[in-house]
C-alpha cells in the first residue's frame, strides 16, 4: 500500500464516509485502523444494497498487538454498519475498490481467529494465480485455431470504438457489473484499446474478450476475461487468453497475474492448463448482524 493508492482506493471512493474510518493512535502515531463502508451510490442500477456493509481492511501494527485493539477496531466498524441498517457484513470483497478479494488466512492466522470469533464464516474461496511469460510463445495448436477462426470470418483483435458498447453490455449483463465499470472507466482514463482483445463473429456479434492493464494501469495484471456461455467449449477462451499473453509479452511484461479465480471453476482449470499456478488463496468472509 502507498499513500497514493490509499487516497485513490479509500479516501476518493464514491462511497467513502469518514465516520466509517476508525483510527487508533498512540503517542501521536497511528497504530491501527479499521474501515467500514456501505453504498451511498448504487453500483448497478438503483440498488444501494441497504442491508449490506463491508470491511475492506483492518490492521494493528506489531508493537500494539495482543492488547485487544484489533477486536475493538473491528467491533467499532461492525457497530457503525449495524447502526446504519446493515444486516450482513463482508470481509473484504468490496467493489469497486478492493485491494485483496478476501483474507489470506495462511499469512494472517491471527486475523482469521479474530474474525471467526466475531461471527465471520467463509462463503467463497478464490485464488490469485500467476505465470511467468518470459520467453512466452503461443502454442502451435492455438496459433492454428486462430488462423481457422479468422479464415471463417471471425475478428480476433483490438476493439473499435463501435465495439465498446456491445463489449461493455455483455460484460455487465453476462458477467459482472463491476467488470463493465472497469472497462468503461479504464477506457475513459486513457487505457489503450490495444490492451483488449475481442472475438467478433462473422455476423458482427461480440462473444468474448480478454484484456490486461485494466486496474491501475498495471500491464502484468490480466483480466477481466469472459466468453459467453454459448461459445464455451469451442476453444475461443483459450484463443483469447493466449492472444492477450502474446500482447503482454510484446510490451515487456515478465509475468501475468490476477487476484480472483473461483476454486475448481472452469476458468481456473483453463488457467492451470495454460501454466498459471495458484499463489495465494483467500477467504471471503460474511457475518450476520443481529
Amino acid at each position: 500500500m502507498t499513500e497514493l493508492r490509499l487516497r485513490n482506493l479509500v479516501l476518493l471512493d464514491r462511497n467513502f464516509d469518514a465516520d466509517g474510518l476508525f483510527v487508533a493512535e498512540q503517542a501521536d502515531r497511528v497504530v491501527g485502523s479499521a474501515y467500514a463502508v456501505r453504498r451511498r451510490v448504487a453500483h448497478h442500477g438503483d440498488d444501494l444494497e441497504p442491508g449490506t456493509g463491508w470491511i475492506p481492511y483492518f490492521f494493528v501494527v506489531p508493537s500494539a498487538r495482543g492488547s485487544g485493539l484489533g477486536r475493538r477496531l473491528v467491533q467499532a466498524a461492525l457497530d457503525w454498519l449495524r447502526a446504519r441498517g446493515a444486516r450482513e457484513v463482508f470481509f473484504s470483497n468490496y467493489t469497486p475498490n478492493y485491494v485483496l478479494p478476501g483474507l489470506d488466512a495462511a499469512r494472517y492466522p491471527v486475523a482469521q481467529r479474530l474474525l471467526t470469533s466475531l461471527g465471520f464464516a467463509e462463503v467463497e474461496r478464490p485464488s490469485a494465480m500467476d505465470r511467468s511469460i518470459i520467453g512466452y510463445q503461443m502454442p502451435e495448436d492455438v496459433r492454428s485455431r486462430v488462423a481457422e477462426l479468422r479464415a471463417e470470418g471471425w475478428y480476433l483483435g483490438t476493439p473499435t470504438n463501435d465495439d465498446l458498447v456491445p463489449l461493455i453490455k455483455i460484460a455487465g449483463e453476462a458477467f459482472s457489473s463491476d467488470w463493465a465499470r472497469a472497462i468503461r472507466e479504464g477506457v475513459l482514463g486513457g487505457m489503450p484499446l490495444e490492451r483488449i482483445v475481442i472475438a467478433r463473429t462473422p455476423d458482427g456479434e461480440v462473444l468474448g474478450w480478454a484484456m490486461h492493464g485494466t486496474y491501475e494501469s498495471v500491464i502484468e495484471r490480466f483480466g477481466p476475461f469472459g466468453v459467453l456461455p454459448a461459445s464455451r467449449g469451442t476453444g475461443l477462451g483459450k484463443v483469447l487468453l493466449h492472444l492477450t499473453l502474446e500482447r503482454m509479452t510484446a510490451l515487456g511484461a515478465h509475468s501475468a497475474w490476477f487476484l480472483w479465480a473461483d476454486e475448481g471453476s472452469t476458468a481456473a482449470k483453463l488457467y492451470e492448463r495454460t501454466g498459471f499456478r495458484a499463489t495465494r488463496t483467500f477467504s471471503i468472509l460474511r457475518a450476520t448482524l443481529g
